[in-house]
């Protein structure tokens, strides 16, 4: 039955008029929708006369039919193909859910197509690992966050590496690598020096409930990326590791003695000191102290189970006295008393990964 309609509508084909063509189309369309299934000979007949008709609809007509196929659960292959490559306003509904495209259809796309065909794909309920793929080294920015924003999309290691590392220089994209669910714990602890402080407080808290198993196996996967860009050591680094080693035979690292090393400005040494307690690399350890970062400084200082009245002190010798040194640290001073040690030492063990980086050890 439908097969004849099928050939009566196709005997119009050669009607003239684009209005008539236009009905045609529709015709064809409808006929399409009226059964729930269709065989191989069926479909490839739909495929073959939809596919002709459309090529020479006007935009809004094709807009309408791209609608339409991009919510059956089979439209036609070839032309559904075809749409997902025409400009965005057709294309999108077929990219954002059409099911009948392949992997394969999608890369092509992904792979010729422009940022908002890339930013349809990256919407998909499912958007598998290849394209994804594809996505990161073609898409910009705001393309990027749409992807990273999608728990559906499946993204490799290499993916995920790659949008941390341009989330490190674009803030834009923060929230979005913070907050994506499938993000390697190793990877999302590399944002914490380079989010804002709302941001660092989901990253602890995500380290806080990580199953042991899973904080283990992101260990591993991050030693191969840690220290590539921390800098080079300071001249007195060596002659700094020097003095803490004496120091350590004699057994004289102490707290007191950190104290005494930042108020003469001995900061070389002081890092370094601070590093070999807390079992951080000087890299961390310089970051922290001159930018000032007293959130992860207080991180540090629990996980080295220093005390509170320590923390301070050291709060109050990196500040800049012009700064309200003593309001911020007595804001800090709160946080560090609120700070759970296991959340502190969860944080600290993907720091401790770059101690193997190749820097001359304190001991």
């Amino acid at each position: 039955m439908i097969q004849s309609r099928l050939h009566d509508l196709i005997a119009l084909a050669d009607e003239p008029s684009s209005a008539r063509r236009r009905e045609l189309l529709r015709g064809v369309t409808d006929l399409f929708f009226a059964a729930d299934g269709h065989g191989e000979v069926e479909m490839g007949l739909f495929d073959d006369v939809m596919g002709q008709l459309a090529g020479d609809m006007e935009e809004a007509v094709r807009i309408e039919l791209a609608e339409r196929l991009g919510a059956s659960a089979a439209p036609p292959p070839s032309l559904t193909r075809t749409l997902a490559s025409d400009n965005i306003a057709i294309a999108r509904p077929i990219l954002e859910g059409a099911p009948q495209l392949s992997d394969a259809d999608l890369l092509h796309v992904a792979r010729t197509q422009g940022q908002d065909h890339l930013r349809a794909i990256s919407q998909r309920s499912v958007v598998p690992s290849q394209v994804s793929d594809a996505i990161v080294e073609r898409g910009d920015d705001t393309t990027l966050g749409v992807l990273l924003r999608n728990e559906g999309a499946v993204l490799s290691r290499e993916a995920h590496e790659a949008a941390v590392d341009r989330a490190a220089v674009n803030p834009d994209l923060h929230e979005a690598v913070i907050d994506r669910k499938a993000m390697p714990m190793d990877l999302l602890n590399e944002m914490y020096f380079v989010a804002e402080a709302r941001l660092r407080d989901r990253i602890m808290e995500r380290n806080a409930d990580v199953d042991p198993a899973i904080l283990e196996a992101a260990l591993k996967a991050g030693r191969n990326r840690v220290a590539a860009g921390d800098g080079a050591l300071p001249a007195d680094y060596q002659a700094a590791v020097k003095a803490i080693v004496a120091l350590k035979t004699r057994d004289a690292i102490t707290p007191q003695a950190l104290v005494a090393m930042l108020r003469a400005n001995k900061t070389s040494q002081f890092l370094v000191a601070l590093a070999e307690l807390a079992d951080i690399d000087f890299h961390t350890a310089r970051r922290i102290i001159e930018r000032r970062e007293l959130d992860a400084l207080s991180v540090v200082c629990k996980a080295a189970d220093f005390d509170r009245a320590l923390f301070l002190t050291f709060a109050l010798l990196i500040l800049d006295p012009n700064d309200n040194a003593m309001g911020k640290a007595k804001d800090y001073g709160e946080l560090y008393a609120a700070l759970p040690r296991e959340a502190a030492l969860r944080t600290i063990r993907f720091w401790r990964m770059r101690r193997s980086s190749g820097e001359v050890a304190a001991a």
